[in-house]
This record gives C-alpha cells, structure tokens and sequence, in this order.
C-alpha cells in the first residue's frame, strides 16, 4: 500500500507582527498596554507548533519571541536595561510602538489594495508576471529581493531609514550678511563729524557707529584718512585714549 502524506496548513501571516496583531484583534487586548505573559505564550505555543510541522522558522519571528522573553524575564526580575548614554531601556513601550506602526502601514497597504482593485477595473495591467521578471532582475545586486519584501521587512526598513535620517550629521551652515557699508563712505561720515565736533576721540567714533562691524569700518576710515594725511592723530594717556582732528596745511 501506498503511504498517504498528509499535508496540514496553518493560517500565514506577514511576519511575527502580523501575528502579535491577529492575538490582539483576537482576544481584544489593549495595544497600549499589552499583557506581555499571555502574548508571549500564545506566540511561543504558534511557533511550536510550526516546528512540529517542520515549518521553517524565519529569523523575524525567532528575534520577536527573544525580544518577548526579555520583557517577559524583565517584569519578573526587575533590573534596569541602560542604553550606551545610561538610559533605561523599556523594551515594551519599543514593541508596542513598532506594532503601532506596523498596524498603520497594515492599514495603508489595505487601503492601496482597494484602489488597485478599483483601477484595474478601468486600466488593464498587461503582463504582471513579465514586469515582476524585469523588476527583480533590476534589484538583483540589492539587499532585498522583491519576492520576499514583505510588510513586516517594509516597515524595518523604513524604521533603519528614518533612524538614520534623525541621527545623520548636520551640516554646518554658514550665514553670509551683506552690511551696507564702505571705507568711502565711512570717510565721508567722520569727515562730516570732524567739521561738526573739530575733534574726535575714541569714544566719540564707538558711539557713532550702529554696531560692531561699522565701527570696524570707522576704524578703517580714520586709519586711511591718516594714511592719506587727511587727519591729525593725537595719542592721550590711558587705554584706547587718541584724538583725531582736520588736519591743518
């Protein structure tokens, strides 16, 4: 007699998230508050079962189950998990927000799979075998095949992609501002003062100028002026002490 194989089929799921959603939708459970020991059962007990069907286990559900053990062990032997800059690590609130992103891009992929339907309806595809052909071939050389790309890998790469993008080096911008001011016309300025005030001092040229870079101007202005021997300088005692005056032919 011929021996009768058997073949027994499990429900299939997009990745260990995909499954973590199906026992929360399935008992009602809380996804903000998730009852880790009852989760972390029912997980263990289906992948289990896989293996007794020699069901090959992918490394996304094996590092789920490690990942729920350590919260599980974490609740029951409370000890602080410190991150390299010494901060605690909560491994929960870390699955559950995964879950709630996964739960949305879930929501999203539904969504795009109603408007696929309803387009198709007005615009025939053609050949899909034929395009997914000449896709993989040009994502051969990439990290992921597009036969395999599932939800759940979607979802790590755009977490791995959006980490990088908040942790990438800032460039350092340089702010370049155009002040309106020249030597000429700083001459001019002090010329016009000189005539005013017959002498100028240090003080004086600091209080007439609107900030730092006029000033630097100003300073420009006399040293030319006296260059030029337009000015008479007179050094006074102290710091920063000198007077300047037309100078007299």
């Amino acid at each position: 007699m011929e021996a009768t194989n058997y073949e027994i089929k499990l429900a299939q799921f997009e990745g260990p998230f995909d499954l973590l959603l199906f026992f929360i939708e399935r008992d009602e459970l809380n996804i903000h508050d998730i009852p880790i020991s009852k989760i972390t059962d029912d997980f263990l007990a289906y992948i289990q079962h896989m293996q007794a069907l020699n069901i090959e286990l992918a490394s996304e559900f094996i590092f789920v189950a490690s990942t729920l053990m350590r919260i599980k062990a974490k609740m029951l032997l409370p000890r602080p998990e410190l991150d390299e800059n010494e901060n605690e690590v909560d491994l929960k609130k870390e699955l559950v927000q995964k879950l709630l992103l996964y739960k949305q891009f879930k929501e999203v992929t539904e969504e795009l799979k109603v408007m696929e339907e309803s387009r198709s309806m007005h615009f025939q595809r053609g050949n899909i075998a034929q395009d997914l052909k000449i896709a993989s071939k040009s994502i051969r050389n990439t990290e992921e095949e597009l036969s395999s790309f599932t939800l759940y890998r979607l979802m790590i790469v755009y977490e791995r992609m959006m980490y990088n993008y908040t942790h990438r080096i800032q460039e350092v911008k340089h702010t370049v501002v155009k002040y309106p001011y020249t030597i000429e016309q700083q001459k001019k300025a002090i010329s016009e003062l000189i005539e005013l005030n017959k002498t100028l001092d240090f003080s004086a040229i600091a209080k007439h100028s609107e900030n730092k870079v006029q000033f630097v101007y100003n300073f420009l202005a006399v040293l030319e002026m006296l260059q030029q021997k337009l000015l008479d300088i007179e050094i006074g005692l102290g710091y920063n002490n000198f007077f300047i005056n037309k100078k007299v032919s």
